[in-house]
């Protein structure tokens, strides 16, 4: 007796896990994801089928720890649908403050990996070809500051992409646009200081200082925590 689980992801996932189960045989769980070249756990025992689901969340886990990030194909030629009023809540304050992980994950696109970077995010004017016309993403970012409990003027936060163009985030996707706080800059326009982060991870990036996967892991754990470490001047 024996049978398989295999979780699938939404098209587009760049990982897989796959459980296998033997009443009384060995269990292997495999895990693979992009730029990890695979993660393998073999665990024998004689185990009976109520197990089974601990194994494949097991497998579920692991694929979380291995840092995986969706991707979408949203087009930025449409609007898209946000998360409802009040639902968000960000994390931090200020300058400083970070999406709701539930609402803002972050998400990639996936024409951009580390093996299309020099035809893609390290093109000047790249970004320019991709990003979505305002008459999309105005009505989009009024109804993300609603998701997020926002009732100021519009002007005082920028529609930011968590996970950058500039690093290959996905261009139109909910789960990867947020209101972000923003401050005016001395030329008076407005300027995030996670834009100067930005910046320099995709100079890395580019100069082959940094892989593209390592790069939108920083920003996704922390940005702040990254800008300390990646940007000259800490933030004030």
């Amino acid at each position: 007796m024996h049978g398989r689980l295999v979780k699938k992801w939404p098209m587009g996932h760049p990982g897989r896990c796959e459980c296998d189960a033997r009443a009384g045989d060995v269990h292997v769980g495999s895990i693979v994801g992009p730029n990890q070249g695979g993660i393998r756990v073999r665990m024998v025992s004689r185990v009976m089928w109520s197990v089974v689901g601990g194994v494949l969340l097991l497998c579920l886990v692991s694929v979380a720890s291995a840092g995986v990030i969706h991707a979408s194909t949203a087009s930025g030629f449409q609007i898209q649908a946000q998360p409802r009023p009040g639902s968000c809540h960000a994390r931090g304050s200020g300058v400083a403050s970070r999406p709701d992980p539930g609402c803002t994950p972050g998400l990639v696109n996936p024409a951009v990996t580390q093996a299309t970077i020099r035809r893609t995010i390290c093109v000047s004017g790249w970004t320019a070809q991709v990003r979505p016309p305002s008459w999309v993403t105005a009505p989009e970012k009024l109804a993300s500051m609603y998701a997020y409990g926002l009732t100021g003027s519009r002007s005082r936060y920028e529609y930011d992409h968590f996970i950058p163009l500039e690093l290959g985030g996905a261009v139109n996707a909910a789960g990867n646009l947020w209101p972000e706080f923003d401050t005016p800059g001395t030329r008076g326009f407005y300027r995030n200081p996670k834009d100067r982060l930005e910046s320099a991870l995709k100079r890395r990036v580019c100069s082959g200082a940094m892989t593209l996967a390592a790069a939108r892991s920083a920003i996704v754990t922390n940005w702040v925590n990254a800008y300390s470490r990646f940007v000259p001047n800490a933030l004030k």
